[in-house]
């Protein structure tokens, strides 16, 4: 037999330890997304994986919100976010700071994420793009890699929040222990 468990038994972290523990050095960037929704979940994925920081650029929706908070399941109060107006300028200063910028997008000359030999315990910062349009090409420009998820079917691209979390799974799949 195999139990399901009970939420008790998961021994997730309360909003508290949460906040004191060490975070993961990846910086989450979303460039003007529209979806709440998908928002809320990129939130939720990146409490569940620890990342140091969610960036909201451009026009993407901020908490406090119903429908992210709604879909986020309370994460949007656990992770540290920011809202930036301008990406370009925020990425440029990262990599000033030692951080490695990463955009998620089918470029001429992006890496398939599984042959990356990056790490969760990087310093990156991980742009996930617009719904549409995708990751501006003015941060394409100053980006240090490219980076796409292989994919074999019809369909030339994934929701961005299915995207954030299989990039970081795959990053915490390379965690270096």
């Amino acid at each position: 037999m195999n139990r399901k468990l009970s939420l008790d038994e998961l021994n997730r972290l309360s909003v508290e330890e949460f906040k004191s523990v060490d975070k993961n050095k990846v910086i989450i960037i979303l460039d003007n997304i529209r979806s709440k929704h998908n928002v809320g979940s990129v939130f939720r994925t990146a409490d569940a994986f620890r990342v140091q920081k969610l960036i909201l650029g451009g026009f993407t929706p901020c908490p406090p919100d119903r429908d992210i908070r709604k879909t986020a399941i309370g994460a949007s109060e656990t992770v540290d976010w920011q809202h930036v107006e301008n990406v370009v300028e925020f990425v440029t200063q990262q990599q000033s700071l030692g951080y490695k910028i990463v955009v998620l997008e089918q470029t001429e000359n992006s890496v398939s994420l599984e042959l990356c030999e990056l790490s969760i315990d990087d310093k990156l910062c991980l742009v996930l793009g617009n719904e549409v349009g995708g990751v501006d090409q003015q941060i394409i420009d100053t980006a240090d890699l490219c980076i796409e998820i292989p994919q074999y079917g019809t369909k030339h691209s994934l929701n961005v929040s299915v995207c954030a979390g299989v990039v970081l799974w795959e990053l915490n799949r390379n965690k270096i222990t």
